[in-house]
């Protein structure tokens, strides 16, 4: 790919070692269900990933269940919460929107979580929200997707605990750039550097899932379907190169931090700054200039990047995690910068000098603006 790639919380880029082997998986097509020589290749191909992804995340590979990515994983786990027996579901003010909408979808009463001016969950309000008698289940992220901000998962694990809840973990950002050590979790291959479509929804020991596509009874009956064994299979590679490079990932705080000292100096306010945040993850807004003018001019210049608002049909949408955290004035401008496994400290210093460069044109050509209406 050419150009700097600054867009790994969207979707990472495909790791060398994941295309080797999801070439020789393709090559040797055998459904895992069959018992002939071709299908035991593939089943031990399914079941070295299970293994892998597990590992990652400090589980039984038996906890793991393969799918189609994370939108199926979240909302698999709170399906199965549900069917546990929770009657209400408690979701943080920034969740996914495949967590928020499966939430909003499920038939049982929603109440959101708030947060503070850094994105961080209320503790205080979840025990509160948590001693009503009915069983809830609750769903946070590990970390959020626009912003990095990570929440306070132990905390809020032992409240929930002591309630009789179910905490539901969406994990796919945070896993690979933090350590990650969680009971009910979602993950996401192409997060890691493996292939889009295929992720995985952890049930550790002791957590009952249910199915929500039915059919056959692959993955252990929880998921029907033939297992997607090239994904499966670069998943686990991805799996087992990002726990060895976990440690790695931590030298993206200082290129990182050097680039928002360069954006804080022309003006961006950094969103989520004063709370605990992903090493790899940038989230900036400025008021007065909306995501997709900011992300086409740093494309024009060869820098990929990503908005924390969603353009649809030439409108601008307000970022939910910035109005969440009572920034609303700042909603339609942010940009977040997300690097990864083949980032250099080089890339962060290009996309740093060719946004301030940018920004310093737009207020020149805004002052200009002025100038001639006056």
């Amino acid at each position: 790919m050419t150009g700097v790639y600054l867009d790994y919380n969207a979707s990472g880029l495909v790791r060398p070692e994941v295309l080797d082997v999801m070439t020789r998986a393709l090559a040797d097509n055998g459904n895992p269900s069959a018992v002939h020589a071709a299908g035991r290749r593939a089943r031990a191909r399914v079941e070295t990933a299970r293994a892998q992804v597990g590992e990652l995340v400090g589980a039984d590979p038996t906890a793991v269940v393969f799918n189609s990515g994370g939108t199926e994983a979240n909302a698999q786990g709170i399906a199965s919460a549900l069917a546990a027996g929770c009657e209400r579901l408690i979701v943080s003010a920034t969740e996914h929107p495949c967590v928020a909408e499966t939430a909003a979808n499920a038939g049982a009463p929603v109440e959101v979580l708030p947060v503070d001016e850094n994105g961080v969950i209320d503790l205080v309000w979840l025990a509160e929200a948590l001693s009503r008698p009915d069983r809830a289940v609750v769903a946070i992220h590990h970390a959020n997707n626009e912003s990095g901000v990570i929440q306070p998962i132990a905390e809020a694990a032992a409240l929930v605990r002591a309630a009789g809840g179910w905490l539901h973990v969406d994990a796919i950002q945070s896993a690979g750039k933090i350590a990650v050590d969680i009971r009910v979790l979602t993950l996401s291959a192409h997060k890691l550097g493996g292939p889009q479509g295929i992720g995985a929804l952890i049930l550790k020991e002791g957590v009952s899932g249910v199915r929500i596509l039915h059919g056959a009874g692959q993955e252990r009956g929880l998921r029907a379907g033939t297992e997607n064994v090239p994904g499966i299979a670069g998943f686990g590679v991805a799996a087992d190169c990002a726990a060895r490079d976990l440690e790695a990932m931590g030298s993206h705080v200082v290129w990182r931090d050097d680039a928002q000292a360069k954006v804080v100096a022309a003006g961006a306010v950094i969103i989520g700054a004063a709370a605990p945040r992903l090493p790899n993850t940038l989230f900036m807004a400025v008021e007065g200039w909306d995501s997709p003018q900011q992300l086409i001019t740093l494309d024009l210049t060869g820098v990929m990047v990503s908005a924390g608002s969603a353009c649809s049909s030439g409108k601008v949408k307000p970022s939910k995690t910035i109005s969440a955290m009572g920034l609303n004035i700042l909603a339609t401008g942010g940009v977040r910068v997300s690097g990864g496994w083949g980032t250099s400290e080089g890339d962060w210093v290009r996309f740093a000098d060719a946004w301030v460069a940018a920004y310093n044109k737009h207020k020149t050509r805004a002052a200009e603006r002025v100038r001639e209406v006056a």
